[in-house]
């Protein structure tokens, strides 16, 4: 038989739970303040620049992270600190060429690599296995290995009829749609398509019918939703770690990555299906499947849609920009093109490789829009060590940041302005002082992008049967396109409105 609850001591309990409520607050701030404290004072990296509110709490780089500010305020923070900055409580930000050797590069032998921070490449604890981007050492290797078969020059001249056959079908699609220049088009969704149908069949044995349909393929968008969800999955990890980031996810609260999977286990048994052998990207892995089991095929599949599709159309986008822009480069692009080559059909993967100008536009863009322009994080190894002449504790996440370090006035002439010329080979007093090896967009070291020649094949192609065929005009709208801009682990691009008049030929 339970006794009711006097209102005296009912109220006397109320009393208490409001106590326990107002303790717990108590020590909660003060916890905040001491480690407040001990970052700001006690730490491995008090020694190392940086503003205060930065060393003491990560909470304003995530703010910066997830209103796509990020890169732009590390470049603000080198300039007033410095080439080393402390931008949260264990991680700090360089901007010297050095850096990427030291980082990124081949360690002696003894000395432990510089491990991938996993809160940023792989923050969500799966039992899938891990892509080729977040795969440890020995896990990476064997990936890449079998990787490299789909890259090599072999397999490239197989694959140049494959590519040539999506451009080919964007510029007809380009003068079905353009009326003539009357019409600006926009070539964010155009390069996106080409880029998404191209490693599509070079992935999977079949595009996503976007450049067929016009239109983008329900995966397409949904991968592109993926690139700044990412950024919020991020300060989840940073401020709950991983338990917070699996419980958030397995919730159904990110259904498009779920989806995301679905689709490439759908498409890799699909490519599996047609039991012939292709010069595509994924022929090596398919090979070795007694090695490798399908998820890890299909993580490596997933990885290769995202980085071999987004970061060439997002490229792209700017060069089209840019040229658009400063019409004088244009115009020497131009005629370099039209001067080359006599008939479209004498454009091909071999015979753009000859354009000398094209490749400096090419790398101009690069280090003025690199599609990836944060800083890919890595942790310093047990022991400590040296970074830029700097040395550094064990467990410190570090690395280069792309935008910074490409717009460095110490390193670059005139960094803001967009001069192809800098990347050519001559005797240009003005660029001679340039360090070219500051600018690595495709990172550096073991793990290095594995399909950089293929980008600069396809990208090459792409915009030389574009300047071919059409002349370019900026619509009145995107004049300020690359201004409006924000920036997660990729790009948040508008629409590129350009006039594309053709060409007689």
């Amino acid at each position: 038989m339970s006794v009711p609850m006097s209102p005296r001591i009912a109220k006397q309990h109320c009393l208490n739970s409001t106590q326990l409520a107002f303790l717990v607050i108590i020590l909660l701030v003060i916890y905040a303040i001491c480690l407040s404290v001990y970052n700001g004072l006690f730490h491995p990296l008090a020694s190392f620049p940086g503003p205060l509110s930065h060393q003491i709490s990560v909470i304003p780089r995530l703010v910066y992270l997830v209103t796509g500010r990020l890169p732009f305020h590390v470049a603000d923070l080198h300039v007033k600190y410095g080439s080393v900055v402390r931008i949260s409580p264990n991680e700090l930000a360089f901007c010297e060429p050095q850096a990427w050797k030291d980082i990124y590069g081949h360690r002696q032998q003894g000395h432990e690599e510089f491990s991938k921070y996993l809160g940023f490449y792989r923050p969500i604890k799966r039992k899938s296995p891990a892509s080729i981007m977040s795969a440890p050492r020995h896990d990476h290797a064997l990936l890449r290995r079998q990787l490299s078969h789909g890259f090599s020059d072999r397999s490239m001249r197989g694959q140049e009829p494959i590519i040539g056959f999506y451009v080919d079908l964007l510029i007809k699609r380009l003068r079905h749609h353009g009326g003539g220049g009357v019409k600006a088009l926009n070539m964010r969704e155009w390069l996106n398509w080409t880029t998404f149908d191209i490693i599509g069949d070079l992935g999977f044995g079949s595009p996503f019918g976007c450049l067929e349909n016009s239109s983008y393929h329900p995966w397409v968008s949904a991968i592109t939703r993926i690139v700044k969800v990412g950024s919020y999955i991020q300060a989840l990890y940073e401020l709950g770690g991983i338990q917070l980031v699996t419980c958030m996810v397995n919730s159904g609260i990110w259904r498009s990555r779920s989806e995301h999977k679905k689709q490439v286990h759908a498409k890799l048994i699909q490519r599996i299906q047609l039991d012939t052998e292709r010069s595509d990207l994924i022929q090596g892995l398919l090979r070795s499947q007694d090695s490798l089991s399908f998820d890890q095929i299909s993580a490596a599949a997933a990885t290769l849609i995202v980085a071999g599709s987004e970061t060439t159309a997002t490229l792209l986008s700017g060069v089209v920009f840019l040229l658009a822009k400063n019409k004088d480069k244009l115009a020497l692009l131009t005629k370099e093109v039209r001067s080359t080559f006599d008939k479209d059909d004498e454009i091909t993967l071999s015979s753009v490789s000859c354009l000398s100008y094209m490749l400096a536009c090419l790398n101009e863009c690069l280090r003025m829009y690199p599609p990836v322009a944060i800083g890919l994080p890595r942790v310093v190894p047990k022991g400590g060590a040296a970074v830029a002449g700097e040395f550094v504790p064990e467990g410190t996440i570090v690395g280069v940041w792309q935008w910074a370090i490409n717009h460095d006035e110490r390193f670059w002439a005139d960094p803001w302005e967009f001069h192809p010329e800098r990347f050519l080979d001559n005797d240009n007093p003005r660029y001679q002082n340039d360090l070219l090896d500051a600018m690595q967009p495709f990172s550096t070291g073991p793990r290095n992008c594995i399909g950089k020649n293929l980008a600069y094949a396809e990208m090459r192609l792409i915009l030389a049967k574009i300047v071919f065929n059409f002349d370019l005009q900026l619509a009145d709208d995107s004049k300020e396109w690359l201004g409006r801009q924000n920036v997660y682990f990729l790009w948040e691009k508008p629409a590129l409105h350009v006039h594309l008049t053709p060409v007689s030929q």
